[in-house]
């Protein structure tokens, strides 16, 4: 447990400075310049850590991202680490100011996190209880069934997040038909898991097609939750296909949390930029600012909401609201 204990409280501050930077755009209509922000800052504090840092999952390949591009090596020496990012999970939201926009983190051991392509994945995500009695093969009405007596609730209390594509109709009318509710979002499938394998969100499940990366970083929360994802690649032509079986991947293989995220050692922290329905997003005050923050870890099996006050200036006065 030797890396998350040194690195639990340090992803955090990876998280919370990127999420500093990213809500001072937040609300002002540009999803680059809200991105760029919380990318460039998380950079910054990652390069800061004692580590060797791979990144695994990242804003690209090196030819399209920057900075943070798959491959790069971040850190000052110390642990070898595979590092999943989304500095900005929501980059739409953030620039519109909606709910739900996070910056997310997981590290692991070496190999611990599995080297996802960019590309479409259909996943269906449950709560600790309904781990292993579902099946992503299963017909809609089935999985929803199998959901309802594991969390012994009838079908119709049942609400299920799902990403609003136009790819998504029919899914959707399959949900309601079989009586349960959908709750649609714009972005945010990391923070959607988060919300279906947390006790009291009201949410019970993710279904539908979303990235591959936001499935790797998915996995890893859901690991230390005890949730489940189940995930396929959905590759859309031929070159992707490629792609992914240059990289290991088979599109027709069903992967399971261990699949995704198979470390001994797993850290994932997410701190809100915007409101959502597990975290507070960033709140400034005069001469500082306030975040809010999920951690946690796989082996050490503590998960610990943190609430930090930021002072950037002198003497600013601290206002504690409980």
């Amino acid at each position: 447990m030797e890396i998350e204990r040194r690195l639990v409280l340090e992803v955090v501050r990876v998280t919370e400075q990127a999420a500093l930077a990213a809500s001072r755009l937040a609300g002002k209509g540009d999803k680059e310049a809200v991105d760029e922000a919380g990318t460039e800052a998380m950079r910054r504090v990652l390069n800061e850590l004692p580590i060797r840092g791979t990144v695994v999952i990242g804003e690209g390949e090196m030819d399209e991202a920057p900075m943070l591009y798959i491959g790069e090596v971040l850190g000052q020496g110390g642990a070898e680490v595979d590092i999943a990012v989304d500095p900005v999970e929501g980059t739409t939201t953030a620039a519109k100011g909606l709910p739900n926009a996070v910056t997310v983190i997981a590290l692991s051991e070496k190999g611990g996190l599995f080297h996802a392509p960019d590309m479409y994945m259909e996943k269906l995500i449950v709560p600790p209880p309904a781990a292993g009695l579902v099946d992503l093969t299963w017909p809609v009405p089935a999985n929803l069934k199998a959901l309802a007596l594991a969390l012994q609730r009838s079908v119709e209390d049942l609400v299920i997040v799902v990403l609003d594509r136009p790819r998504h109709e029919r899914l959707i009318r399959e949900i309601r038909e079989a009586g349960a509710r959908v709750k649609l979002i714009s972005d945010g499938d990391v923070i959607a898991a988060l919300a279906a394998a947390i006790r009291g969100t009201g949410v019970h499940a993710v279904m539908g097609i979303g990235g591959a990366p936001e499935g790797v970083l998915a996995a890893a929360a859901l690991k230390c939750l005890g949730g489940e994802i189940q995930a396929r690649f959905a590759p859309q032509d031929e070159e992707e296909r490629a792609r992914l079986r240059a990289m290991g991947g088979d599109e027709n293989r069903v992967y399971r949390t261990e699949d995704l995220a198979p470390g001994r050692e797993i850290v994932f922290a997410a701190t809100g930029i915007t409101d959502g329905d597990i975290l507070q997003g960033v709140r400034f005050f005069g001469g500082g600012a306030r975040t809010h923050s999920i951690v946690m870890g796989h082996a050490t099996r503590v998960v610990r909401f943190i609430d930090s006050i930021h002072l950037f200036e002198t003497g600013a006065r601290v206002t504690i609201r409980v």
